[in-house]
């Protein structure tokens, strides 16, 4: 009997799919992990912006409770009892927070000047032709 069979006992088969894809992920964790870990800190936050280091260090402190959230899971305790909730929750006010910043810095700027001129170029004004042959300005007609 191989190792695997034995692996297999041990939990029952309806979870194996779980169990595979959380192994994929904490592949992933890991790999990710190291690769932050490579760099420095200081080397890193000195690259970028501090709007960037805001969400670098909330994805940070996000991913650190948020394995812990799942520590707290497979111990048998319920996380969402546990003062970790209100962290979680709190961090995520934070990112909302620097995410309204981001959107405000990707909204557009309104043009006062071109958009007074739009809308004057838009309103129709009688010019002299018109004054002369009716009193009244047919609808829809624009000054040429």
């Amino acid at each position: 009997m191989s190792e695997d069979d034995n692996n297999m006992e041990e939990y029952p088969t309806e979870i194996h799919d779980y169990l595979t894809a959380f192994e994929k992920s904490l592949g992933s964790v890991d790999e990710m992990l190291k690769t932050m870990m490579s760099v420095s800190r200081s080397e890193l936050l000195e690259k970028v912006d501090p709007l960037e280091q805001a969400k670098l260090d909330l994805v940070s402190v996000y991913t650190l409770n948020s394995m812990f959230w799942v520590y707290l899971a497979t111990q048998g305790i319920n996380p969402k009892e546990h003062p970790v909730k209100q962290e979680l929750e709190r961090i995520r006010t934070y990112m909302n927070k620097v995410k309204e910043i981001t959107d405000k810095k990707k909204a557009s700027k309104l043009d006062k000047g071109a958009a007074s001129r739009f809308v004057k170029n838009a309103l129709w004004e009688p010019n002299a032709e018109n004054e002369h042959t009716s009193k009244t300005p047919s609808k829809g007609k624009k000054r040429q």
